[in-house]
């Protein structure tokens, strides 16, 4: 169970939480952008309603949801649903019926997306693959078994080019920043990190060069990752964890899309 779910489950005696909800499409078609007549005065209210009885609570991004009247609004980074006086919370996704998707989760990509331009690639390992047309960003541990399978999967992706942050997580991979400062410090940094998940061989060297670890940290901080791997699409939008190659597909396609609609008009 997440931190969010724990908060809420323990703290809101008086909530009524759900798990899951499930939508028709007529109800769907309204969830990209906030209902008719819900004011700033309004989501202000429900955000200072959410903070009293969540003390310590980070609340951010409230709006009308276009579900059922309520509203909707980032708890500690989750998404979470509740009623203008802040009687019942729900926490957890809402689907539409038809085609299965997940609205939630297509609602909190939304309003985490980052401006791709703002990344500082210079602190990451890039790869071109094909004609590159394609753009990925990685957080990636080296000591990490999902990272290792996200390898595997971008083998067969082709047209890409992939931005590679090293970001190991000390507790729970106390020895991958002594290997990412290696693989950094390696005269062919790409090949150290194919090298290494391939056979878990390791470049010759001590790892004592310059290397932009504590800057990435700061990065992944500020993005909120807190997982590896953490992958980050052309359109800004952030999704954790090692998707499978189909899904990389479909998400780098649909990332291109939206980058090229929200991309300024040629003068």
């Amino acid at each position: 169970m997440s931190p969010t779910c724990k908060r809420l489950l323990l703290t809101f005696a008086a909530a009524t939480v759900v798990g899951v909800a499930f939508v028709p499409p007529a109800a769907a078609q309204t969830a990209a952008k906030p209902a008719e007549g819900a004011t700033t005065v309004e989501a202000a209210a429900v955000k200072k309603l959410l903070e009293q009885k969540f003390p310590g609570a980070t609340v951010s991004n409230v709006a009308r949801s276009g579900y059922f009247g309520l509203y909707e609004a980032q708890f500690d980074g989750q998404l979470v649903y509740t009623d203008a006086k802040v009687a019942q919370v729900i926490v957890g996704s809402i689907y539409d019926a038809t085609t299965k998707q997940n609205l939630t989760e297509d609602r909190l990509r939304k309003l985490n997306r980052i401006a791709w331009d703002s990344l500082p690639f210079e602190l990451a390992m890039k790869k071109v693959k094909g004609n590159g047309a394609r753009k990925l960003a990685v957080f990636s541990d080296a000591d990490c078994p999902f990272c290792a399978r996200l390898e595997t999967e971008l083998k067969g992706v082709d047209d890409v080019t992939v931005y590679t942050f090293l970001y190991p997580i000390d507790q729970l991979h106390p020895d991958s920043a002594r290997k990412s400062k290696m693989i950094w410090c390696a005269p062919d940094r790409l090949k150290a990190w194919d090298e290494f998940f391939a056979s878990g061989k390791l470049p010759d060297n001590k790892g004592d060069c310059d290397t932009p670890l504590a800057a990435t940290h700061t990065l992944g901080e500020k993005l909120r990752v807190n997982a590896t791997p953490t992958l980050v699409f052309a359109d800004g939008s952030i999704i954790p964890g090692a998707l499978p190659k189909d899904r990389l597909e479909a998400e780098l396609v649909k990332a291109a899309a939206e980058a090229k609609k929200a991309a300024p008009a040629p003068k």
